[in-house]
């Protein structure tokens, strides 16, 4: 087993290497921890190796390092941001009523006590064995280098770093709400990314990840009775036992000892998480290219019956996103039940895993999905976390539409609901907002979730179907492991299709512009001629290409396509069974449109823009034209 990983280590590392194209560059890291946890105080210990290759041609007299348990102290940034945002996260808050029955809201992390918050203490950081400076700013570490790091070089920092587990607020702490000891996510000193942009340094306030590819070699030192599982190959299966098996037989743990040891490899990733608990039962099943999908849960009634059926469902969701997107390229994946909702990480997820067994499929097959974009892909997920959060979403519901025997034509229909509501509402923010900087918590789901997403899906309205699923598993192939920017799956679509779509990335992404076509008027052409006008009008910014359906009286139905002028593209019939004739393009300083067709305003029946509905038209209403 050892060498099969082993071997799988290399060909991933293989691929990247050769895949990257001409000009790209990025970092390296390398990490070997030990870590004891103790787990009556929640507090651990560690030592840390990181060896770091700079292969930027930047010479590098700092780094940065992500501390992200200090968020969990009274005062901290994450601390503020609940206390000032006028909708909080539930979950950082608790909702208390004075005498008078008015609402009062409190932040959970102002309360905590000093064994109860998190923290990561860094101390003796050297550089190559010499000591280097170093200054904490929050939940970032600052290291003055004692030498610089010159290009194409590698430098080894080893530091000890000292631990205590928050009480759970949020994505990691300990005794969640449905008792799962540790949730250990955001644990570790973490290098920060450095790429083409510079150093990403975020502060962890509430939101999303960014980092760099490595090895890790974790040990994990805890009590005997508790089980693990998380990011990683588990190397020592024998030693540890408690449902990981040999040969089809469970082998028992050391009852001499009063810890064990837990060695994880895990090959070319940018983060590591793990879960521990006494109550956890530990289930293997085989996922499509022979992967093991691992689950670990309480060993309670309530969950049993529901984490049973949902493992079928997983290994079949995973085989339509390998079908959708590419093969994913690590041979494990664990469920863990932990946390506090759902949160992706390298190789596993954590979530509640808590109500039916329906209900986790509307949240496990997200996380896993996070593993082609954001654990595969790695946009940054920070600066553009509709690239991830949109991309999974779109993936999520097509793959969910497989399973029933009856397959909803339109499975996107409640995104679009969605974002008509955000329009509405007036709180909308560009979607190149970064992701802490949202004014609310729905303006940021509704648009990182479901306008992300809703890119895809107009997509599909621009150039087809089939070449938005050919643009997303190009896209895949061509920029794993290489974090892409939004131009790169801009740049993937304009390639397969051979349409010019910057036009369509810069008002989606970076404008407030909405789409609002109508029909002004259908009526009859020169007295004595069998024709009829239709006038169209752009009433929104944002320009779109159109498809018109016109039906008859008697039944039949023919279609209009009407090019849009900046794309310089002719999309392929969407429905080839209906007859389409295509019209002159229409260019965008021209808010009108009109065109005639060969047939009396009496045979008509009803005129309508985009009968697929993938369009994002804000007001629908005037799509439509009934002749009476």
């Amino acid at each position: 087993m050892k060498q099969g990983i082993l071997l799988s280590w290399i060909i991933v590392s293989i691929t990247t290497v050769f895949a990257q194209p001409k000009g790209y560059w990025q970092q390296k890291v390398n990490y070997k921890m030990d870590v004891a946890m103790n787990v009556e105080t929640y507090q651990y210990k560690g030592t840390q190796k990181l060896v770091y290759t700079n292969n930027s041609s930047d010479t590098l007299r700092k780094v940065y390092y992500h501390l992200f348990n200090n968020a969990f102290q009274p005062g901290s940034e994450m601390d503020m941001r609940v206390q000032t945002i006028f909708n909080p996260d539930t979950r950082f808050v608790t909702v208390k009523k004075d005498a008078a029955g008015k609402e009062i809201v409190e932040s959970r992390i102002a309360k905590l006590q000093p064994n109860e918050i998190g923290y990561l203490k860094i101390s003796n950081l050297k550089q190559d064995g010499a000591f280097s400076q170093t200054k904490e700013i929050g939940t970032i570490l600052e290291v003055t280098l004692a030498k610089p790091i010159l290009p194409g070089k590698s430098t080894t920092f080893t530091l000890d770093f000292d631990g205590q587990v928050p009480i759970q607020i949020r994505r990691s702490g300990r005794n969640n709400s449905v008792g799962v000891a540790l949730s250990m996510t955001q644990w570790y000193p973490k290098m920060a990314e450095f790429d083409f942009e510079g150093w990403h340094t975020d502060p962890y306030i509430a939101r999303e990840f960014h980092g760099v590819w490595g090895d890790f070699d974790v040990k994990i030192t805890i009590d005997k009775d508790y089980i693990l599982g998380g990011t990683g190959y588990l190397q020592n299966k024998n030693e540890i036992g408690f449902g990981y098996e040999d040969q089809g037989k469970v082998v028992k743990k050391d009852r001499n000892s009063k810890t064990l040891t837990w060695h994880f490899l895990a090959p070319n990733v940018h983060d590591f998480a793990w879960a521990a608990d006494k109550d956890y039962l530990h289930d293997v099943v085989k996922g499509p290219n022979n992967i093991d999908l691992h689950f670990l849960y309480k060993n309670d009634k309530k969950y049993i019956e529901n984490w049973k059926k949902l493992q079928p469902w997983m290994v079949r969701v995973m085989d339509l996103f390998n079908k959708t997107v590419g093969d994913y390229p690590y041979k494990q994946y664990s469920f863990l039940q932990g946390g506090d909702g759902g949160m992706e990480y390298a190789m596993c997820t954590l979530m509640l895993g808590t109500g039916t067994a329906e209900g986790m499929l509307k949240a496990a097959p997200h996380e896993l999905a996070h593993s082609w974009f954001q654990h595969v892909l790695a946009s940054n997920e920070s600066k553009h976390p509709w690239m991830d959060e949109g991309f999974s979403t779109y993936i999520e519901y097509l793959a969910l539409n497989e399973i029933p025997v009856k397959k909803d034509e339109n499975p996107f229909k409640s995104f679009y609901t969605a974002y008509y509501s955000l329009v509405e509402s007036g709180k909308e923010q560009p979607l190149s907002t970064q992701g802490d900087r949202f004014d609310l918590n729905k303006s940021y789901s509704t648009a990182a979730y479901y306008k992300g997403a809703l890119f895809l899906t107009q997509l599909e309205y621009l150039i087809g179907k089939e070449n938005t699923r050919k643009t997303l598993k190009r896209f895949y192939k061509e920029f794993k492991f290489k974090h892409p920017t939004p131009n790169d799956i801009k740049r993937t679509a304009e390639k397969v299709s051979g349409a010019n779509l910057d036009w369509y990335l810069t008002d989606w992404t970076e404008t407030l512009n909405t789409i609002d076509y109508g029909i002004k008027n259908v009526e009859s052409a020169t007295e004595g001629v069998q024709r009829t006008g239709i006038s169209l009008e752009r009433i929104g910014r944002t320009p779109m290409p159109m498809d018109i359906l016109v039906e008859y009286k008697d039944g039949s139905k023919e279609t209009f396509y009407i090019p849009l002028r900046m794309m310089l593209f002719e999309k392929e019939n969407p429905t080839p069974e209906i007859k389409r004739t295509i019209l002159a393009d229409w260019p965008w300083a021209n808010p009108n449109y009109f065109f005639e067709i060969p047939r009396a305003k009496a045979d008509i029946k009803k005129v309508t823009i985009d009968p697929s509905t993938l369009m994002t038209d804000v007001k629908r209403d005037n799509n439509i034209f009934e002749v009476k």
